[in-house]
């Protein structure tokens, strides 16, 4: 199941694609860094990579300026 999205271009159309297996993957990432759950990130980015996240999306999760330490 892949939602995609068409747009007018010059020539024809292109297409942007979403697969939802990757877009759960990058929310659990998420949700397991939130929670401090380190053990299984490396499983959920092994997911959204197969499914094709590229290396910009991981890292724009791992990088969450709100997961920043208090203290």
């Amino acid at each position: 199941m892949k939602q995609t999205v068409r747009y007018p271009k010059a020539r024809g159309f292109f297409k942007i694609r979403r697969h939802p297996v990757k877009l759960t993957a990058l929310l659990y990432l998420k949700e397991a860094l939130i929670a401090e759950q380190y053990e299984s990130c490396a499983g959920f980015i092994r997911i959204a990579r197969e499914f094709g996240a590229n290396a910009q999306e991981i890292q724009s999760i791992l990088e969450d300026l709100r997961r920043a330490p208090t203290g």
